[in-house]
């Protein structure tokens, strides 16, 4: 498979990842259970004017990404961050990075060999 092909489906794939980022309370969500670890429903709605149908619906979406996943623990159900799909992610902005770092790279050289006498 030519490489073009592979970059676009890892950036395919990345997307539903980027669309449950995107959204305030859903970022919100994730930035806490980074923060605390593991957290029921109930803790992740304490202090927010969020029910625990509209947190429930938001980590729905954050698993279908696989960026959390629900476990129980006796009667309860704990939220948690799954890293895996983070570090997909993270890998793919430095891949990124890098292509932009070239072009400029390459933007500039353009540049200043123009420029040169």
């Amino acid at each position: 498979m030519p490489r073009s092909r592979g970059r676009a489906a890892s950036l395919t794939g990345a997307a539903p990842v980027f669309t449950a980022l995107g959204d305030d309370t859903r970022l919100y969500l994730v930035t806490r259970l980074c923060r605390e670890g593991p957290l029921s429903i109930a803790r992740l709605t304490e202090g927010t004017n969020l029910s625990r149908q509209a947190v429930t619906k938001h980590l729905h979406v954050l698993s279908d990404a696989g960026l959390a996943r629900g476990g129980r623990n006796g009667r309860e159900q704990l939220w948690r961050i799954d890293g895996r799909r983070i570090d997909d992610v993270q890998k793919l902005l430095r891949e990124i990075s890098a292509q932009w770092d070239a072009a400029l790279g390459r933007l500039r050289a353009f540049v200043e060999k123009d420029e040169t006498p």
